[in-house]
C-alpha cells in the first residue's frame, strides 16, 4: 500500500511517498480502507521535531475516515463508513496511508448526511470542543468565547456552543475580510480584532457581562486578552498555542472575578469521556445543527503540499508575528483552508 511517511523529523522534505505492507487484523483492531485524512498542525509539529514521539520513521495523520474491510464485528460491519481519532500519526502509524488497522473503541459511524472528506476533519476539532465544553461545565444559557473563528477548535466550539443553547457563542478574527466571511457563513457574534480589542468586543456583545467560558487554542496575547473578558466565576481552558507558547497573565484578571484557568490534553481523556462526546456530536451532525466546512482537498501523494498550505497559507497575523513559535500542539485548521487528502 502507499503511505506518506516521515523518514525523520526534520521538516517537509522528510515526508516521502513509500510502499508498505498492508496491515492485517490482529489484537482486536479493525482494518480500514482510508478514504480521507484530516491534515492538522499537529502533523507539522511532529514532522518538524517539536513533539515527543519515539517512533521513526512514522506515517503521519492523526484523524481520518474510512470504510471497514474486516474485524469490525456487528457494530462496525464490513462496508461501514467510520471516522476516528487517537494516537495515530503521533505514537503509531497514522492516516496518511491507504489502509490502517484501528482500535474498535476509536471508531465512530459516520452519519449518512456527512461525506467522508468532511468526516475526516471532524474528530479532532469537535471532540476537543465537546470535551472542553463539558469539562468547563457548559450549560444552556452560558456565554462562550472561542477565539479564532478560522481555527478548527474555535469554529467547532462556536458551533457546538450555539447548537447546545449558549446565550452567546462568540469568536474572533484578526482580519476584516475573515469577519465578513464568517458572517456570511452564519457566525454573527465574531469580533474583528483589527477594529476593537477582544475584551471590548465581548463586553459589547454581552452588555458588559463577559464570558462564562473561554476555550482558547491560540495562546500568546490572545489568551491574555481572553482572560480579561471572563465574567464573574468564569473559566478559561487552554488547549493549544498556535500563536505562542508563552502568555503574560495579569493575575487580577483571575482574582477580581474569582475566575479559573484550566488545561486540556485530549490524549489523556478516558474512553467514557470520548464516548459521551461522540454521542453529542453525532446527534448534532444528524440534525444539521453543526456542519464541518471543507475548502480544499489534496491527493495522498501531495500531502506535503497540503501541510504547506495549512501551515504557511493560513497563518494569522499574530501567528506571523511569532513565526518561530507558531506551531500548534493541537490541530487548528482553518475553515477557509481545511484540507483532507483522498487516497
Amino acid at each position: 500500500m502507499r503511505a506518506m511517511r516521515a523518514e525523520q523529523f526534520s521538516g517537509y522534505e522528510a515526508l516521502k511517498l513509500v510502499e508498505l505492507p498492508k496491515p492485517t487484523v490482529s489484537d482486536g483492531k479493525v482494518l480500514l480502507r482510508i478514504t480521507a485524512a484530516g491534515v492538522t498542525p499537529l502533523d507539522y509539529t511532529i514532522l518538524s521535531g517539536k513533539f515527543h514521539t519515539t517512533k521513526v520513521p512514522l506515517v503521519l495523520g492523526n484523524e481520518g475516515a474510512g470504510v471497514v474491510e474486516a474485524g469490525g464485528g456487528t457494530n462496525f460491519p464490513a462496508g461501514a463508513r467510520v471516522m476516528f481519532w487517537g494516537t495515530y500519526g503521533a505514537f503509531e502509524d497514522g492516516t496518511y496511508s491507504e489502509w490502517l488497522a484501528v482500535r474498535k473503541q476509536d471508531l465512530c459511524l459516520i452519519p449518512d448526511n456527512i461525506d467522508d472528506v468532511s468526516a475526516a476533519g471532524i474528530p479532532v476539532a469537535y471532540l476537543t470542543a465537546q470535551v472542553a465544553l463539558s469539562r468547563a461545565d457548559f450549560r444552556e444559557g452560558k456565554t462562550v468565547l472561542a477565539p479564532a473563528i478560522g481555527g478548527s477548535v474555535g469554529n467547532a466550539v462556536t458551533q457546538m456552543a450555539r447548537a447546545l443553547g449558549a446565550k452567546h457563542a462568540i469568536s474572533s478574527t484578526t482580519s476584516h475580510a475573515k469577519a465578513k466571511q464568517a458572517k456570511a457563513l452564519g457566525f454573527n457574534e465574531v469580533i474583528d480584532t483589527s477594529l476593537e480589542h477582544l475584551g471590548d468586543g465581548v463586553r459589547r456583545i454581552t452588555d458588559g457581562y463577559g464570558a462564562d467560558i473561554v476555550i482558547d487554542g491560540i495562546g500568546g496575547e490572545v489568551l491574555s486578552e481572553a482572560l480579561a473578558a471572563l465574567a464573574s466565576e468564569g473559566s478559561l481552558t487552554t488547549l493549544g498555542y498556535s500563536a505562542s507558547r508563552k502568555a503574560i497573565i495579569d493575575v487580577t484578571s483571575l482574582i477580581v472575578p474569582q475566575a479559573s484557568i484550566w488545561s486540556l490534553n485530549m490524549f489523556l481523556q478516558p474512553q467514557r469521556v470520548l464516548t459521551d462526546a461522540w454521542n453529542v456530536i453525532v446527534s448534532l451532525l444528524k440534525s444539521g445543527a453543526i456542519k464541518p466546512i471543507v475548502a480544499k482537498t489534496f491527493p495522498l501523494a501531495e500531502a506535503t503540499d497540503a501541510l504547506r498550505h495549512l501551515i504557511e497559507g493560513s497563518q494569522s497575523d499574530s501567528c506571523r508575528r511569532h513565526r518561530k513559535s507558531c506551531r500548534s500542539s493541537y490541530p487548528a485548521m482553518s475553515w477557509q483552508e481545511i484540507t483532507a487528502h483522498r487516497t
